[in-house]
């Protein structure tokens, strides 16, 4: 049991009914929320360990929430939302959510982004960041790369675009959040030149027994790792 502390923020009485049993038997304290007030107000009162937050709540709306929490907060926030507009998913991420998961869903994917987010909170606490997945182990202190144990050449911008993917931790990291990091703000619109790193990454990754897929394309959206989650 982990028992890490999670706030649900989402007024749909079945959405409640379903994710607090079901979070509890994962060994998580559950925090309950119908409207983006008691949500602002629990957060500052109880510090949950990540929020799950829906986009349509009765008195504002949940990129609000997002806006407003990340002027004082870094929580992980996973947004569930029934929205499934590209653009919905886009501006709440670019607003400072660490993922979105599109309603109806199911229990065990849920669970896994959770555990993704609470461990990206352990790395943001000073941990050194090395991802796992499979054979692939990146080491952003070391600066290496390897599958199998076996080292992996990449340029410096083939590095910084894998490193920022796995800082993340298997969350969703969008275009422009990938683009303005390692190419500059400038560079924020420029797809193309994104995708062309992404291929040249997945060749080089390509090794193997690496897993398949293991930078996912979230469509419209931007990228993110597989993990064994």
């Amino acid at each position: 049991m982990s028992g890490e502390r999670i706030l649900v923020v989402d007024d749909e009485p079945q959405i409640q009914r379903f994710l607090k049993p079901s979070l509890t038997a994962a060994g998580y304290q559950v925090l309950t929320a119908e409207n983006a007030a008691e949500a602002l107000q629990l957060v500052a009162l109880k510090s949950p360990d990540v929020i799950i937050l829906d986009l349509g709540l009765p008195d504002r709306d949940g990129k609000d929430v997002i806006r407003e929490l990340r002027g004082w907060s870094q929580i992980p926030i996973i947004v569930v939302s029934a929205r499934d507009r590209e653009a919905e998913k886009i501006d709440a991420l670019d607003l400072g959510a660490d993922d979105y998961v599109n309603k109806p869903f199911g229990i065990g994917e849920l669970t896994a982004r959770l555990r993704a987010a609470l461990r990206h909170t352990a790395q943001a606490k000073g941990e050194t960041v090395r991802f796992v997945s499979g054979p692939l182990v990146v080491d952003i202190a070391a600066h290496a790369v390897t599958i199998d144990n076996k080292p992996i050449k990449l340029t410096r911008k083939e590095f910084d675009l894998l490193a920022i993917l796995a800082r993340n931790g298997g969350r969703i990291v969008t275009h422009r959040q990938i683009l303005t990091a390692v190419w500059g703000p400038s560079h924020a619109q420029d797809l193309q030149y994104l995708r062309v790193f992404i291929g040249q990454l997945r060749q080089k990754l390509a090794q193997p027994g690496s897993p398949r897929d293991l930078i996912l394309t979230e469509p419209g959206v931007g990228y993110r790792l597989a993990t064994e989650i």
